[in-house]
């Protein structure tokens, strides 16, 4: 295993210096105008109920961002079905609004009215558990002639020709490699990964329909997000989920949905355009979309740069950039757990840690600033095409310095940190009034993203185990995780 990479020595700016700086500044974003360039952008805190209503936990995640006064948050991953998906939210509903309304009042009174909000917009296809072996065999494999021929070749005509339970059973005593290969390659990974589907499964009456469920399910989302009072929605292209597979290089479907990049654009545009019309020019609407899928045969940045383009003569509002984060390369689930998107060399790069690479190689980057670059090209390429949509560049941003050089670079038009703003909320707000030597700073070792990975409380190493400091706001008692061992919140600062 490589070495890690030293967090980096930097300067923080005096109060002077980050009043007069870009990232500091206002910059419009649609409908409105951002007080600063700084984003905190969608994480999963695995705090809202199992039918997806938001609690007092979830209330609280955002209003402690709130605290640090950023220009824009992004509320995590909201579920535009009115499905079952564990304590993940959902905006599926009418009943979901009042819930979501005491979020943004909440965000509204901790910064003063200076941050915006706007919500994040998924959907998202089923992913089943890895199996047992037996119970795979046994209950979830579709028996099938070809099972057969590949049996009898193993163990004679006569065996592989009797009962159906017969053959299930005389499949369980094959040793396992044998097993996996008399399997079809999609029942190999259901059995070794659990069961998922994919945009290209268009033999499943639901998916072959998605063209045609997915616009309105989206804005009537939106509809919901601005009456609750957010600012804007951001409709989640990036990553393992469906409209993000539309876009990947992967997506062959022959129904005018997949194979050439306009045709894999379709369906994210045809939702943009349902989604705008539905809640008109005065409310923001942006995308969130890969930046480069990293995946053997995926999408790279040549294809994020024509999406971007596309989206933004369509008349998105922003274009927030992310990197990796997918199904096809995560690393195999234990038995009765799910695959999970960022295990892989794909989820390594989206979310890097100070093990990314070996520091001793001369082209080493580490995560720092890791994927501006992508940003970089994507708002090349939008300015060549006259647009001024405003481009967010994110990954391993965790100081002024960074910051303020993407943006007087020309590299973006917003910053997003997610694991520094996790690390320590009110970071922004020490930055502008010339304290960020007293910032907490991210370490970069991922602590955080395995919970997530368990559906754990997700919560920072740095503070998580602060039991004894005070609780935000003036609470006599501070918010312990389901287990007692955490605390949820960061503790305020010290009078």
């Amino acid at each position: 295993m490589a070495r890690p990479h030293p967090i980096p020595e930097t300067r923080w700016p005096t109060r002077l210096e980050a009043a007069s700086s870009r990232l500091f500044s206002p910059q419009r974003c649609g409908a409105f105008v951002a007080r600063t360039r700084s984003w905190v952008p969608a994480m999963v805190p695995w705090r809202a109920t199992e039918d997806g209503e938001a609690t007092d936990a979830v209330i609280d995640w955002y209003r402690r961002f709130a605290d640090g006064r950023p220009g824009v948050i992004v509320i995590e991953a909201t579920g535009v079905r009115d499905v079952p998906s564990g304590p993940l939210l959902r905006i599926g509903h009418d009943r979901f609004v009042p819930g979501l309304r005491r979020v943004v009042e909440a965000v509204r009174e901790a910064s003063g009215g200076e941050t915006r909000l706007l919500v994040q917009l998924i959907d998202f296809l089923a992913v089943r558990r890895r199996p047992e072996k037996d119970k795979f065999v046994r209950r979830f494999l579709e028996l099938r002639e070809a099972h057969r021929e590949r049996l009898a070749a193993l163990v004679g005509d006569e065996r592989a020709q009797t009962s159906e339970a017969q053959v299930r059973e005389q499949l369980l005593a094959l040793p396992h490699e044998q097993l996996l290969a008399i399997l079809a390659p999609r029942e190999r990974e259901s059995l070794e990964y659990g069961y998922r589907e994919r945009v290209t499964d268009t033999g499943l009456p639901h998916v072959a329909s998605l063209p045609q469920a997915l616009p309105p399910l989206f804005a009537d989302a939106a509809a919901r997000a601005q009456a609750a009072g957010f600012d804007g929605v951001e409709l989640h292209c990036a990553h393992a989920y469906t409209l993000a597979s539309f876009l990947s290089r992967t997506n062959d479907r022959a129904d005018g949905y997949g194979g050439s990049p306009a045709a894999r654009a379709r369906l994210p545009l045809e939702v943009f355009a349902a989604v705008r019309a539905r809640v008109g020019a005065g409310f923001t609407v942006g995308a969130r979309f890969l930046g480069d899928e990293i995946i053997t045969g995926g999408s790279r940045s040549e294809d994020a740069c024509d999406y971007a383009e596309r989206f933004a003569r369509a008349g998105m509002d922003f274009l927030s950039l992310s990197t990796g984060g997918k199904f096809d390369d995560a690393a195999q689930p234990k038995v009765g757990e799910a695959v999970y998107p960022y295990t892989g060399p794909s989820g390594h790069e989206c979310m890097p840690t100070v093990r990314i690479d070996d520091p001793a190689e001369p082209r080493s980057r580490g995560p720092f600033g890791r994927h501006l670059h992508l940003a970089a090209a994507v708002r090349a390429r939008v300015r060549a095409a006259g647009c001024e949509t405003p481009v967010v560049g994110a990954g391993g941003i965790a100081t002024f310095e960074v910051a303020e050089r993407a943006l007087s670079d020309g590299m973006c038009d917003f910053v997003a940190a997610a694991r520094q703003s996790l690390a320590d909320p009110d970071w922004w707000r020490k930055v502008e009034e010339g304290r960020g030597a007293s910032v907490r700073r991210c370490k970069f070792t991922n602590y955080c993203e395995a919970l997530d990975q368990r559906h754990r409380q997700v919560t920072c190493q740095l503070w998580d185990r602060e039991l004894d400091s005070p609780a935000p706001w003036g609470r006599e008692r501070v918010t312990l995780s389901h287990d007692g061992k955490r605390r949820l919140l960061a503790p305020p600062e010290s009078p």
